[in-house]
């Protein structure tokens, strides 16, 4: 059963008789009498009475409602499809890892509204695994996570970097750490530290960094809020290792202590990550260079105010 062949049906029915239907189709007379044909012998029944006006049998009047409706259903279908090909598309769902969440989002998605007022923004923050996985499911159209192997063998993702962090030591002010001048990863062997919970990127960036210096990384506690860690870490008993972007806004917290670790320093890469079909929607493609270009331009500016003046 073709699509054709219903079109063909509902016009023979609107119009009374086959000659005017196959008028207004803009096709033969003989072609839309195929049409039914082909339409009667899948369906294993006569649809119309052949003499006289094009009458409706029995089974023609039964299939009638049906055929209506999969021709309804076909029109929203398409006309969905030409709106969301057009950027006429009602929502766009971005999945960030914390860190993005609270400092890079924001003027994006400021942006966007004032370029996409009618797309209402949904934005979730999940680890990087978690926001791949619901990525590849369909569930969101961008994700912004820490880059790893599994993206560059993953045919149908467009991965766009964005920027690169490093990873620092948040402390308790009065840590012993605090004392010494340069701090090495052979200081942390041991040392008790509250970590991201399991399926967080920087979890797994940091077991190892641990693993490739033979040192052991004592896990004493698990979160996933980067207020709590600060909360925590506050305490007085427990350090963190955290992305200098969140660490930057506690330089004026005198009960912690951020610093940096040497031999070696260990960065991470962060990505936008959203699929090949995605990337061909109006709205998703003007996201991501949006959030490229307005990333680039405040890690230039932080770059700028943090560098040492003479």
């Amino acid at each position: 059963m073709r699509l054709e062949q219903l079109q063909a049906f509902l016009a023979i029915v609107e119009a009374g008789n086959f000659q005017q239907a196959a008028q207004k189709c803009g096709v033969s007379q003989s072609t839309i009498s195929r049409q039914v044909q082909s339409l009667e012998t899948a369906l294993g029944t006569s649809l119309f009475h052949r003499h006289g006006n094009a009458k409706l049998t029995l089974g023609g009047d039964r299939f009638l409602p049906h055929a209506k409706k999969i021709c309804q259903v076909w029109a929203i279908a398409e006309q969905e499809l030409q709106e969301l090909q057009t950027g006429k598309q009602t929502e766009l769902c971005v999945a960030g890892i914390p860190s993005a969440c609270a400092y890079q989002l924001p003027p994006i998605l400021q942006a966007f509204s004032k370029d996409y007022p009618h797309v209402q923004l949904r934005v979730t923050t999940l680890g990087s695994d978690r926001a791949l996985k619901v990525l590849k499911d369909g569930l969101i159209d961008i994700a912004i996570v820490m880059n790893s192997p599994y993206l560059a063998t993953s045919a149908e993702m467009v991965v766009e970097p964005l920027y690169e962090e490093i990873i620092q030591l948040l402390l308790p002010a009065k840590h012993p750490l605090t004392k010494k001048e340069r701090l090495t990863w052979k200081d942390l062997h041991h040392c008790p530290q509250v970590v991201f919970k399991d399926g967080y990127g920087l979890q797994r960036l940091v077991q190892e960094q641990f693993n490739r210096q033979g040192l052991h990384l004592n896990s004493a506690l698990e979160l996933n809020s980067l207020d709590a860690f600060r909360g925590v870490v506050k305490q007085g008993s427990l350090v963190a290792l955290l992305p200098e972007t969140f660490l930057a806004e506690l330089s004026h917290d005198r009960d912690l202590v951020v610093r940096s670790l040497h031999d070696p320093c260990l960065t991470r890469e962060i990505v936008l990550v959203t699929t090949s079909d995605r990337i061909q929607i109006p709205p998703i493609q003007h996201f991501c260079k949006l959030a490229t270009a307005i990333i680039k331009n405040y890690r230039a500016n932080y770059h700028d105010s943090s560098a040492p003046k003479n």
